[in-house]
């Protein structure tokens, strides 16, 4: 695995970016797929990464590059995008991560490129801060995938780390809880993750979200859930106090959300299968009011 890309220069993808750019120069040939807007605004303005100034490999979608790998982790609003994007750089050999929230983005990928590997996969970690065109995150996270004896290998030679789990579709489902329950919520409430796992009028509406998004996910064919009330809120636990989540920074910047990738997402399944989701209802109505607020 030599040519990589990667699509979106966020949190997410510029801390991947400074790691496969960074320590393993020399084990692939690194590039980041930009249009020609960006282009002009990375050359004038480098992206900084924990106040250094990040140096990559730019490549455009008409360019002509063999990608062996392709990472895309943009938000959930440029994955249309992305998808275009990335038409020139697919072949039969090419793995596809989606570093996306949610748990829809594979299957927009899949059917726009049924011959490339597209893996299911996430990134979980402590929560980066971005202002402009500058990230500060502490290191702290990994990509969570389905297993390529070929990506593993590669990933043990540049450092990244990841896990490979016993069921990734509980494992997607876990992370899509987590999202639901904390970062909507926080972005309504003005939470950061300590003020939301030191309090326990929190805790108890968490756990009411978390049945909510069970009820769904049994009916959609998903194992594991006995755990997913502990999991979930152990996972929760885990995160800095400090921290904020990226729905929270999102409304606190006055920038769209996620909210359609989440609420929206459990409001159409539930509409699908018959479930209420009242919860997801209300969250939902209350984010699009914050998003309407900052415009």
């Amino acid at each position: 695995m030599k040519n990589v890309i990667i699509c979106g220069l966020g949190a997410v993808g510029m801390t991947y970016a400074s790691k496969l750019g960074g320590k393993s120069r020399g084990k692939c040939n690194l590039k980041i797929l930009v249009n020609e807007e960006r282009l002009e605004r990375y050359s004038k303005n480098k992206p900084v990464l924990n106040g250094v100034e990040q140096d990559f490999n730019y490549i455009l979608p008409d360019d002509n590059f063999d990608a062996d790998l392709i990472i895309i982790a943009t938000k959930a609003s440029g994955l249309d995008s992305a998808v275009k994007m990335i038409k020139n750089f697919v072949s039969s050999k090419t793995i596809i991560l989606s570093l996306l929230n949610g748990i829809s983005s594979e299957e927009v990928i899949r059917s726009a490129y049924p011959e490339a590997k597209v893996l299911k996969s996430y990134f979980i970690g402590h929560s980066a801060v971005r202002v402009g065109n500058s990230v500060t995150q502490d290191g702290v996270g990994e990509i969570v995938m389905e297993r390529d004896d070929g990506l593993i290998k590669f990933f043990n030679d540049a450092g990244v780390g990841y896990a490979v789990p016993d069921d990734i579709d509980y494992s997607m489902w876990l992370k899509f809880t987590m999202n639901i329950f904390s970062n909507q919520t926080s972005a309504v409430l003005n939470m950061t993750f300590g003020e939301m796992k030191h309090n326990r009028a929190f805790i108890d509406f968490a756990k009411k979200i978390i049945a909510e998004v069970r009820s769904v996910a049994e009916l959609k064919g998903i194992n594991r859930l006995e755990n997913l009330e502990k999991d979930a809120l152990n996972a929760l636990s885990r995160m800095c106090d400090e921290g904020k989540t990226s729905m929270h920074q999102d409304i606190l910047a006055g920038r769209k959300t996620e909210v359609d990738i989440f609420a929206g997402e459990m409001i159409k399944l539930g509409r699908e299968l018959g479930v209420p989701v009242p919860y997801n209802q209300v969250l939902y109505d209350m984010v699009k009011i914050k998003e309407a607020a900052n415009e």
